[in-house]
């Protein structure tokens, strides 16, 4: 059982940068690949990004590649998007997932069985 909690989120204009956290309590986080996705009203989720438990893989949507950066810190159980260039396509409530490593697909949401409450990001023009 992984339990996650988001933060960092908040306004900034276009242009600008913010970083958001994830939080992991519970066994194991170091198993886990972890992912975040996003969701703007009226919308589906979407992936963003996503990382393998030991950082051998990591992967970006087409409209994030270049200006997202995911990290991770196995020690302190924490995961990390870095958002350079924000744009107002950005705005969003953005989720933290995760899930067992090597299991199921790395792209739906479908496929991430723990999330967290999400955190919003609102880019301004």
């Amino acid at each position: 059982q992984v339990q996650l909690v988001e933060s960092g989120g908040g306004l900034v204009q276009a242009g600008g940068s913010l970083r958001l956290s994830c939080a992991a309590s519970g066994r194991s986080f170091s198993t886990y690949d972890m992912a975040w996705f996003r969701q703007a009203p009226g919308k589906e989720r979407e992936f963003v990004t996503a990382n393998s438990w030991s950082s051998a893989w990591t992967h970006y949507a087409d409209s994030v590649k270049g200006r997202f950066t995911i990290f991770r810190d196995n020690d302190k159980n924490t995961v990390y998007l870095q958002m350079h260039s924000l744009k107002p396509e950005d705005t969003a409530v953005y989720y933290c997932a995760a899930k067992f490593f090597g299991s199921g697909g790395i792209y739906g949401p479908d496929e991430y069985k723990y999330w967290g409450q999400g955190t919003q990001v609102t880019v301004s023009s």
